[in-house]
C-alpha cells in the first residue's frame, strides 16, 4: 500500500481518522499500534482504569473495550470490500455495545491483548487482498468507503482515541 485514499472513499465523518494516518505503508502503521496500545495500557495505573472524564462519558475501560470492537467491525468491513463483496454493511451502534459489555470487569492489559490477536488476524487478511481488492468501494452505514480507507481509518482510529484519553482523560500516551 503506496497511496493514501482520496476523499470519495470514505465518508466526511471518517477524514478526522484517516488525517490521523500521515504514512502511506499503513501496514506498517496497523503493525506497530498493537505494541503502542499495550504500551499506554502499561502506564495507567489500575486505579485509574475505571475513570470517565464526565459521568455520561465511557471509563478508560470501556475506550479500551471499544477499540477492540472498532477493531473487529473495520477489519470486517475490510474483509468483505477487499475481496469486493457488494453487500451492504451496517452500522456500528458503538454506544449500544459499550452499555451490552463487560469491558469494566477486563483490566487493560486483558482489552491490549486482545486488541493485538484481532489486529494480527486482519493484518494476516489485509497483507492478501490484491490491487483490485483495495481498491474496490463497498456500502457500510449508508456510506461508500474503500478497502484502502478502512485500512487507514483503523489506525486514525486508534489514534484518535488515545489522544482523547490523553487529552480529557489525563493518560500518558
Amino acid at each position: 500500500m503506496t497511496t493514501r485514499p482520496a476523499a470519495s472513499e470514505y465518508a466526511p465523518f471518517y477524514a478526522g481518522y484517516v488525517r490521523r494516518v500521515p504514512e502511506t505503508d499503513v501496514l506498517a502503521a496497523l503493525e506497530r499500534q498493537p505494541d503502542e496500545l499495550a504500551a499506554v495500557a502499561a502506564r495507567i495505573p489500575e486505579g485509574r482504569e475505571h475513570h470517565r472524564y464526565a459521568a455520561d462519558k465511557w471509563s478508560v475501560r470501556e475506550v479500551f473495550g471499544h477499540l477492540v470492537d472498532a477493531e473487529r467491525v473495520f477489519g470486517y468491513r475490510a474483509f468483505c470490500f477487499g475481496r469486493r463483496d457488494t453487500t451492504e454493511l451496517p452500522g456500528f451502534p458503538e454506544n449500544e455495545f459499550v452499555a451490552r459489555s463487560r469491558f469494566s470487569e477486563l483490566r487493560l492489559a486483558r482489552h491490549a491483548e486482545e486488541f493485538a490477536l484481532v489486529r494480527r488476524g486482519h493484518l494476516a487478511m489485509l497483507r492478501q487482498i490484491d490491487a483490485a481488492g483495495w481498491e474496490h468501494v463497498g456500502s457500510a452505514n449508508g456510506s461508500p468507503v474503500s478497502t484502502r480507507a478502512l485500512a487507514y481509518m483503523m489506525v486514525g482510529h486508534v489514534r484518535h482515541h488515545l489522544a482523547v484519553l490523553a487529552e480529557r482523560y489525563g493518560v500518558e500516551v
